[in-house]
């Protein structure tokens, strides 16, 4: 149980403070040198061309070090050593064609408008990593005019069968949840307003649930549960206000009179930074795109939008070296804040793995039979980094979630994959033995 107490404790002064809420885990169970870790998901819609990202000439798995990195990935160039590009893994099972949606980090068929058939990867490892105060923070970057008319959006990361988990789109409103109970003026004002409004609403949701029938009674309780969970977080938040301004992102104009929708695409990736400096989260997954098939980024310079990106070539193109570049700096950026936060005997990045990729494989149009990803940190030493890995496309995306699944002490066969399902879309069983420094022994 969190208590106050548990809670101050666990955050105790100084600037290596990362998982103020670390408990153990299973990690430490099976690693000598136990620490902190954290995981984001980034995934960028409309597919990830693997000529976007793998450098010219590579054909075969090999070091990264003497060769230069495509241009629409070149900002992480001086990231190399904390790379590894993985080519020829496959979707085919998710039906990925515009989208895979819940699919894409859940390993399971997916599609627009359908529900999630069981929870994704990012919420399974919030599940083993140590414990903190929001255990997922997803956050989803579209369009201004979509994101402020669906401030909050469900197409990615899932709890379980038909309990999607929604994405912030709207900063002011994400501001307010994680750092409203320490703010002054407006926002406090605003904070408190919601704050009691929510409670009412839970209040009286609850009441009115109990004179429904059972089964319309208990699909009733989940939206009731979530107003318990979002009041049980500001309350939490609140306790550990202190701490909190340490991480506070400056709130400027860009928040309530952005000129393009990008503005609002860097305050949420900063909100997100902050949410992992502070140790709020743990796990934290980005959607640029939301998981659909929209999006824009007419701050790059960029008019088209939507769907159209989408039927465009990606190599060579001058837009979506654009979109990519842009990709690739949010990542460095989110590589050198954490590196600039001490923890342990190196930094918070030391303990971080970064997964970029496509909730859409390769292309929009696909059958998902090449799936790229990139994969940036080691967490605590457990990934191979610096090289290019071809795979020869028979392993399935399952097989890199399981990976991530024993690489935080909680080893499986197989993730979301029947042993049916497995016969036909996976050659092999267990981790990829191409990523990971180590395997974990069965617990």
């Amino acid at each position: 149980m969190l208590t106050r107490r548990s809670l101050l404790q666990s955050m105790a002064a100084g600037a290596a403070i990362a998982s103020p809420l670390m408990t153990g885990g299973l990690f430490a169970a099976n690693r000598h040198n136990s620490s902190p870790k954290r995981i984001i998901f980034f995934l960028q819609n409309q597919g990830f061309d693997p000529a976007t990202c793998v450098p010219e000439g590579m054909k075969r798995s090999g070091s990264l070090a003497g060769v230069k990195l495509p241009e629409p990935i070149s900002p992480l160039e001086p990231f190399k050593d904390r790379l590894h590009i993985i080519n020829g893994l496959h979707g085919m099972h998710t039906s990925p064609s515009h989208s895979a949606f819940f699919g894409a980090l859940g390993g399971y068929r997916g599609g627009d408008g359908v529900p999630p058939s069981g929870s994704t990867i990012d919420y399974e490892l919030s599940k083993v990593l140590p414990q903190t105060l929001l255990p997922h923070l997803c956050i989803g970057m579209d369009s201004i005019e979509n994101m402020t008319t669906k401030p909050t959006l469900a197409t990615l990361s899932a709890t379980g069968a038909g309990q999607p988990i929604f994405m912030y789109s709207n900063p002011n409103h994400l501001y307010q949840m994680l750092y409203g109970g320490i703010s002054t003026g407006d926002i406090r004002r605003q904070h408190e307003a919601r704050s009691s409004v929510m409670t009412q609403i839970e209040q009286l949701a609850s009441a009115k649930g109990q004179s429904l029938p059972g089964a319309e009674q208990q699909r009733y309780g989940q939206y009731v549960q979530g107003f318990r969970d979002v009041n049980g977080l500001r309350d939490r938040l609140e306790t550990v206000s202190d701490h909190l301004r340490k991480f506070a992102p400056e709130v400027d104009s860009r928040y309530t009179k952005p000129e393009f929708e990008t503005d609002w695409h860097d305050v949420l990736l900063d909100l997100g930074i902050s949410s992992l400096t502070s140790g709020i989260t743990n796990t934290l997954t980005i959607g640029s795109g939301r998981g659909e098939i929209f999006g824009a980024w007419k701050g790059l310079g960029i008019d088209q939008q939507g769907h159209n990106l989408g039927h465009m070539e990606q190599p060579g193109n001058p837009i979506w070296i654009k979109i990519r570049q842009y990709n690739s700096r949010m990542l460095v950026k989110i590589m050198e804040k954490l590196e600039s936060v001490p923890e342990g005997s190196g930094t918070m990045m030391d303990n971080t793995l970064i997964v970029y990729t496509s909730n859409n494989a390769d292309s929009q149009h696909t059958s998902g039979a090449n799936w790229p990803v990139m994969l940036l940190g080691n967490f605590d030493g457990a990934f191979k980094t610096g090289c290019f890995t071809q795979l020869d496309g028979k392993r399935p995306i399952n097989a890199l979630y399981t990976s991530l699944l024993h690489a935080a002490g909680a080893p499986c066969d197989r993730f979301n994959m029947s042993d049916q399902l497995a016969k036909k879309f996976d050659s092999g069983n267990g981790p990829l033995s191409e990523v990971l420094t180590w395997i974990c022994p069965q617990l």
